[in-house]
Formats: C-alpha cells, sequence, structure tokens
C-alpha cells in the first residue's frame, strides 16, 4: 500500500479521476527501462521519477559534455565528465525518495539486451542512433515488452509505441535502415533545446498510459510534430511480417550499413607515439574550441572540398568525438585513394 509519505507525494495523482490510489499502485509496482539519459532520457525520467514509477533502469555509457548542457537538463556544469547515468539517478533521488534506481553504465548490446530487457514490464528507446533503434525493437519482441519510440531532428520529433499487445514493430515502420550518413546527427546539425523536453514528456506519457490502462496508446500510429510551425500530423501504419523476430542480428552495426575502420588505433596507444602520426580532427568548430588533441581540423562536412590540404607524409589519425563521422572521413578518403595510411581513433576522443 502506499505510505502517508506516499500519499503527500503523489496527492494530484490519487485526486485525479482516471488514476487515483488504484493507478498509483500500479506506477509502484511498475518496472520501466530508460535506453539513453540524453535528450529524451531526461525528461523521460524525471517525469516517470516524478510520477511514482516503483523501479527505474537507466541505460548510458556516456559521460556529461558541457554541449549536453543545452538540452540535457538534469545535468549542471558541476557533472561534466561524470557518467550520464549516474549523474542522472543521482539528481533523480532527491527528487522521489520512493523510487528504486538500477544503473547500467554501459551500452547496450546483443549480449546484454535480453537479459535487461526480461527485468522490466515497459522499455523506452531514448537512443540516438538506428543501430539502438533496431537492437531494442528486437529485444523488445524477444522478451515481449511494449516500447515507447521516440526521436529528434533538428526542429521536428516523432513518436510512436511498438509491440503492444500485438501491435506493429519499428521494422515494419522501417523495415531498412537509412544509408550510413544520409541522416546527420546532433553534432552536426544541432537541435533545438526544447524539442527532445516536448518528445521525452510525450513518451512518459506514453508509460503512464500503458501503466494506469487509460487513454489511447499511440500503437500503429507515429505522430510527428514540428515545433516551429506546431503542425502535428498522425500516421496510420500496420503490422508487418516484419515484426515476426526469431533472433537478434549477429551485428547491428553491420546490419545498418555501418563497417569498422580497417585499422584502429586507441587513445592510450596513440599517446605512446605521438610522433609517428599525423592528425585530423573532423569535428565542428565549437567541439574544437572546447577541447582537442591536435593536429589538422578540417569539419567533416568540409572535406570533400578540402581533403587536399591534409598532410600525407605519415600515417593520418582521423578522430571525432565517438569515432562514427571519423569512419565516415576515413570511408570518404579511400574512395579519394589517397596515399597515405588511414587510422580510426576508436572510440573516438570519447
Amino acid at each position: 500500500m502506499l505510505t502517508t509519505e506516499e500519499q503527500i507525494q503523489y496527492n494530484r495523482h490519487l485526486i485525479l479521476d482516471k488514476i487515483g490510489e488504484e493507478g498509483q499502485l500500479k506506477l509502484k509496482r511498475a518496472k520501466v527501462l530508460v535506453i539513453g539519459a540524453g535528450g529524451l532520457g531526461c525528461p523521460i525520467l524525471q517525469y516517470l521519477t516524478a510520477a511514482g514509477v516503483g523501479t527505474l533502469g537507466v541505460i548510458d555509457d556516456d559521460v556529461v559534455d558541457q554541449s549536453n548542457l543545452q538540452r540535457q537538463i538534469l545535468y549542471t556544469i558541476d557533472d561534466v565528465g561524470v557518467s550520464k547515468a549516474e549523474a542522472a539517478v543521482k539528481r533523480l533521488s532527491r527528487l522521489n525518495p520512493f523510487v528504486k534506481f538500477n544503473v547500467y553504465n554501459q551500452k547496450l548490446t546483443i549480449k546484454n539486451a535480453l537479459l535487461i530487457f526480461e527485468k522490466y514490464d515497459i522499455i523506452v528507446d531514448g537512443s540516438d542512433n538506428f543501430q539502438t533503434r533496431y537492437l531494442s525493437n528486437d529485444a523488445a519482441i524477444l522478451t515481449n515488452k511494449p516500447l515507447v519510440y521516440g526521436s529528434i531532428f533538428k526542429f521536428e520529433g516523432q513518436l510512436s509505441v511498438f509491440n503492444f499487445n500485438g501491435s506493429a514493430s519499428y521494422r515494419c515502420l522501417y523495415p531498412t535502415p537509412p544509408s550510413p550518413g544520409s541522416i546527420p546527427n546532433c553534432s552536426e546539425i544541432g537541435v533545438v533545446g526544447v524539442l527532445p523536453g516536448i518528445i521525452g514528456s510525450l513518451q512518459a506519457n506514453e508509460v503512464l498510459k500503458i501503466v494506469c490502462g487509460i487513454g489511447e496508446v499511440l500503437a500503429n500510429r507515429l505522430m510527428i510534430f514540428d515545433v516551429l510551425s506546431m503542425r502535428q500530423m498522425m500516421l496510420n501504419y500496420k503490422r508487418t511480417s516484419n515484426a515476426d523476430i526469431q533472433k537478434l542480428e549477429d551485428n547491428y552495426d553491420f546490419f545498418c550499413g555501418i563497417t569498422p575502420a580497417k585499422t584502429e588505433i586507441t587513445l592510450e596507444e596513440l599517446k605512446q607515439g605521438f610522433e609517428k602520426y599525423n592528425l585530423l580532427d573532423v569535428r565542428e568548430d565549437w567541439e574544437r574550441t572546447q577541447h582537442h588533441i591536435g593536429g589538422q581540423h578540417i569539419p567533416l562536412g568540409q572535406l570533400s572540398s578540402r581533403f587536399s590540404e591534409i598532410n600525407s607524409d605519415k600515417p593520418l589519425v582521423v578522430y571525432c568525438k565517438s569515432g562514427m563521422r571519423s569512419k565516415k572521413a576515413i570511408d570518404f578518403l579511400e574512395e579519394q585513394k589517397v596515399n597515405f595510411e588511414l587510422i580510426n581513433l576508436k572510440n573516438g576522443l570519447n
């Protein structure tokens, strides 16, 4: 039952006709996993914590960067360099002491996805890459868990619920992933800070509806929201044979068209022999200003017109934040048949 303190904490839910004590007890018993503690994850986690979801899992292997603070509102300048999952839970625990938190300071992979998903009732996808979205979808199907999906792009957000009572899946909506590099990420094109707050809050709302059994869950429908025009569009879609998942993919990077760099080097290995290599930083100007490890600087978007400027007297180590943009740069340089060795900084400056 609810304690006296919980009754005070959740008073506005308890007097709400469609939730009441019965709904609040459902929330208390619920176990929800949130993938990603970034732009979407922050509002999702805040509102689910405030609502009194009994057990919240947070999985994220990233650390707080100063550029995150524009939209990832759980963090402060003091959290820069700290694990996102740990920093988030530290603050959320002060918001609601009645919630149990499970911290997974790791990346979601084919090795841990099924084991982790089995422990929860609902999965919420706040990730920012297609590999994790397809993995989350497949693992949710195999463990029979509803998956609340959200994504953001510049000024536009998307929202849907997959695998809810036999509904369609992410693969029904997007059978094949886009080609690598065709959709730039936030580091390359930016995102308006309020957008993840809006979409993340709507994802949290879908979780509350599922747990409490109220309203109309956004299954078999995709909501598209534009913050500039304030227009909302609803698209219907159906379950297809793409939802019939039998097992996880062997390699989601490969499935999404991302191939490993032929040669990689870790930051630790690089530090032992800086003098042996030339360096190329393909991040944006603002990232370079914050921190760099030297070398030439040509943002990825300018590489096609400036690659002739690259020093070619030594093997070239290409770096970015996570190792993804540097792989794209290497693919481009290989197409140009440059006459020097290309090496990717594994996992980037992370």
